[in-house]
């Protein structure tokens, strides 16, 4: 008998070791990471006295079984290797739908009454110790999942169900389990939890859709933490199964992660208009997309068709949003359609009716969308009766909510500084730069479009610049630009030429004021030369008399209308979105869920390819939302497109490299990040790097856990594989490009990661969230504009003159495109009730590494100081550009959020 218990002794000094060895990378019962440190640590202890009750009770029941075999006479001790059977209980967690549809609680049913007669779901453990038959993990015997049937009728959001596996005590530790679903229906297994082995429980965090066999022959693989020898066979075969073969049309319950070319934003075959260029390949470089392998149009064959809504486009099935974001996302296309649903009927009779004065703006805060009496007679007849019943409950008024930028000053658009102000913290902060040559020079071929001088001189701006010289102003770095001259100049005989929009290359400068502020000085229009009855490039400086004052106003209009699409097309869109999208799909191809790095990432992919799917389906398409509102219309692809190929790097992604390359910030090692602000108030810059820090020291520290040794990142297979990958398959138009970061050092993988969570998380919400608060109010951020500033031969001239406050109105989107707009970026500013911000993890038993665990809260409780550091800055009255009489503080880069639109709130990931 002393010799079976010290055989179970030393089982259990065994199993206890191992659970320590950081280096294998073992999860387990992790800390909830909203969790006060106290409690943290009080958990802790609460879990190593569980495990302990649970080592004693398993050596009591092993002991028994050891009595069993031993006989009453004296004879013979058992040999210590004997192995012995023994139960182990899996309990599994399934999460269920809040909400079913019809058909789908009838095919819940019938599942339960296949599961009474045999159609079961099955699991088999597989251990980290080779089978000498198979070479490979040995495999238990199947266990079935119990209580399918009896809890069919249970209302709760997870349900546990229970299967008992009976083991050899030779069997080794589980590493991996399989699971097979015999039901006719997917199911969304959360986790499973072993309990029974010596070692104390065993968690298999999943997460993941488990498909019918039906649907999917193949067998689906969870693991614990580590791979030994036992399971590389399986690891390898699911990441196999994730990259598929290149082949078919992806089906929505398929798992598969595959790379395509934009080929599916046009539809040929409805219309020869609606045919767009292929993006991606060496005519048109660009990133790549994730693949559905949908087959090609009939007019062109290297388009794919079109797949309309409501029909969702494939993205792999664990990417798709969940119940929650479905609803939020649901419940704010809902809220446009209603928001735009009598404004759409009236512009079927009045298709470019338009606003005519500020007041009919303002109400639509204040009372929302009445009816003018002269077109209600008309327009009721043309009314279903659901809409005229809408109309009588609502009383003919639907509210938008108020704006940030009018919140507190409805005239503050107006003004010079806020016009400024917004470049350094407004929606996109991300375009403004150190001005270093005067005049500006374009790098365009000067024999297409002209001398690349600017208009501006120095006679033009001299005035503004407090006593200064021009020479003087430059090497003072008193002088900004905001210059999207060569952006648009190549397409603005294209834009022009579409009806309803007028456009021109546009150049702003500014002058940095003694308090930090910015002050416009002046602002050239360009169009293409020759062009018939106007001059190729103007210039307009501040207000001197009301005609100078409107004409400067309408330009400063130009301007807004042609950053706002530079924001949506490339800074967010481009930027963010498009260039996240190849690091998601590398990730889930070539890093195993074990995988620490894809453990640190996984917060940071969640819902990017489903949100970019969406956008592909009906805002970046053939006149889609961003074409139907947007200055550029059919031509805004070929301007990201064109952005891409001459603008982006992934090496001045980084933050800090992105202020440096904008001349806003110089190298200084004495400074707490490394650089020195050029405008020391520039509150996107000051705040952003504080999350940037924040997000560089916990990265490097977790790297640090796993790549401590020189060589490992090296000679980590699945990671360079992953690297590799996004630059030569994700991002392979710019593969030869000499400015990517090498991986070979944990210095090299710290970098890289940062950058990538930075853009997931501090980038895109910087250029996101902002999106209603600053472009709810139309004047302040128009889309687009219908009409060019009149010279004084224009025959518009003295309409101009006689009413300058009416030709503002009508050069503005027309009230359709307007309402639209709203109700477009309403949506797109909307955080969800589920949503993960950065400092939190929805799954608190992501890793069972407690100094991963001790470094995540670190981080965490950063990013409360972080939070509490920018509502300081906000209350700072020395802080003008967000603090002052009617100004919007800056709270875009506030860690947390409440649901809803709410102008701050950092996700952990692109997922709006």
């Amino acid at each position: 008998m002393k010799i079976a218990m010290a055989f179970v002794n030393r089982g259990l000094e065994l199993c206890q070791g191992s659970t320590l060895d950081r280096s294998l990378f073992l999860p387990g019962m992790g800390i909830n990471s909203q969790f006060p440190r106290r409690e943290q640590r009080r958990r802790t202890i609460s879990l190593v006295t569980i495990s302990q009750k649970q080592q004693d009770s398993n050596r009591r029941s092993l002991g028994m079984r050891l009595r069993t075999v031993v006989p009453v006479k004296p004879s013979p001790a058992p040999a210590p290797d004997k192995p012995v059977q023994f139960d182990v209980k899996a309990i599994v967690t399934v999460r269920r739908k809040r909400k079913e549809a019809l058909r789908e609680t009838i095919e819940k049913h019938l599942d339960s009454l296949f599961d009474a007669v045999g159609s079961n779901i099955v699991l088999q453990l597989v251990s980290e110790k080779i089978d000498p038959n198979t070479k490979s993990g040995k495999k238990s015997e199947e266990a079935v999942l119990k209580g399918w049937l009896q809890k069919s009728a249970v209302r709760a959001e997870k349900v546990h169900y229970t299967a008992t596996f009976t083991i050899s005590s030779d069997f080794g530790h589980p590493g991996a389990i399989i699971v097979t679903n015999q039901h006719q229906k997917e199911f969304f297994l959360e986790n499973i939890v072993l309990e029974g082995l010596i070692g104390g429980p065993v968690y298999f965090p999943c997460n993941s859709y488990v498909q019918s066999k039906k649907e999917n022959p193949e067998k689906r693989i969870f693991f614990c933490n580590k791979t030994p020898e036992g399971l590389k066979q399986l690891r390898q075969k699911e990441l196999q199964n994730l990259r598929g073969d290149g082949k078919g049309t992806r089906k929505h319950s398929d798992r598969i992660y595959d790379y395509d070319v934009y080929n599916d934003l046009g539809n040929p075959d409805k219309s020869k208009d609606l045919a767009r260029p292929v993006l991606g390949g060496e005519d048109i470089p660009y990133p790549r997309r994730c693949r559905t392998g949908r087959s090609a149009t009939a007019i062109d064959p290297l388009a794919e068709i079109r797949v309309d809504e409501p029909v969702p486009l494939y993205v792999p099935r664990d990417e798709t949003f969940e119940e929650m974001k479905q609803d939020a996302f649901a419940a704010g296309r809902l809220k446009a359609l209603l928001h735009n649903l009598i404004p759409s009927l009236i512009a079927s009779l009045t298709p470019k009716k338009e606003f005519q004065c500020f007041s009919e703006i303002d109400r639509l805060y204040k009372e929302g969308f009445k009816l003018e009496f002269e077109l209600k007679n008309e327009l009721l007849k043309n009314m279903p009766k659901m809409v005229n019943r809408f109309r009588e409950t609502s009383e003919g008024l639907l509210r938008y909510d108020t704006p940030s930028i009018i919140s507190k000053d409805r005239f503050a658009w107006l003004r010079d500084d806020e016009f400024a102000r917004q470049t350094l913290a407004g929606v996109n902060p991300v375009s403004i730069e150190l001005l270093k040559v005067f005049p500006p020079k374009s790098k365009l071929d000067p024999e297409i479009y002209g001398s690349p001088e600017s208009a501006i001189k120095e006679e033009h701006i001299l005035g503004q610049l407090n006593g200064m010289s021009v020479e003087q102003a430059l090497e003072a770095n008193k002088l900004f630009i905001l210059d999207y001259h060569d952006t648009y100049l190549p397409v603005i005989k294209e834009i022009n030429a579409q009806d309803g929009r007028k456009a021109y290359a546009t150049r702003a400068i500014f002058f940095l004021s003694p308090l930090n502020t910015l002050k416009p000085i002046a602002i050239e229009l360009s169009l293409p030369p020759p062009s018939p009855g106007c001059q190729s490039k103007r210039v307009f400086t501040p207000a001197n008399d009301a005609t100078t004052y409107w004409r400067w106003q309408l330009a400063k209009a130009h301007v807004c209308a042609n950053d706002a699409g530079v924001h949506q097309l490339v800074n967010h869109w481009l930027r963010t979105h498009a260039s996240m999208e190849p690091y998601v799909i590398s990730a889930h191809r070539h890093l195993s869920t074990m995988h620490p790095i894809f453990k640190l990432l996984q917060p940071h992919m969640r819902y990017t390819l489903e949100i970019n799917a969406l956008a592909r389906q009906s805002l970046i398409n053939a006149e889609g939302v961003i074409e139907s509102f947007f200055t550029p219309g059919k031509y805004c692809m070929d301007l990201s497109a064109a952005a891409y190929r001459t603008q982006w790097r992934f090496d001045l992604e980084a933050l800090p490299a992105d202020l440096i390359r904008r001349g806003m910030a110089v190298e200084d090692p004495t400074q707490q990040h490394g650089i020195k602000l050029v405008i020391e108030d520039y509150p996107y810059a000051t705040d952003g790097l504080l999350i940037w820090s924040s997000i560089k020291e916990w990265v490097e520290e977790y790297v640090g856990f796993y790549y401590s040794e020189v060589g490992t990142v090296q000679n980590d297979v699945e990671l360079q594989a992953w690297w590799y990958e996004i630059k030569n398959k994700g991002h392979v138009d710019k593969r030869n490009e000499t400015w990517w970061p090498k991986l070979e050092t944990k210095e090299d993988l710290s970098g890289i990661l940062t950058t990538m969570i930075w853009i997931a998380s501090g980038q895109h919400a910087a250029l996101n969230f902002g999106q209603y608060p600053y472009g709810g109010y139309v004047p302040n951020r128009p889309c687009l504009m219908r009409r060019l500033i009149p010279e004084e031969e224009d025959p518009e001239y003295q309409n101009f003159l006689s009413n300058p406050q009416k030709y503002f109105l009508r050069s503005l989107p027309s009230l359709l495109q307007a309402l639209n707009t709203m109700a477009v970026v309403d949506t797109l500013s909307t955080h969800s009730a589920d949503e993960e911000y950065l400092g939190q993890r929805q799954n608190s038993v992501w890793t069972s590494d407690l100094n991963a665990i001790d470094a995540f809260h670190k981080f965490s409780a950063t990013m409360q100081g972080v939070e509490k550091i920018i509502h300081q800055r906000n209350k700072d009255s020395n802080l003008r550009n967000r603090n002052g009489a009617g100004v919007v503080p800056y709270e875009l880069l506030i860690p947390t959020s409440k649901p809803g639109v709410t102008g701050r709130g950092v996700p952990n990931s692109v997922s709006i």
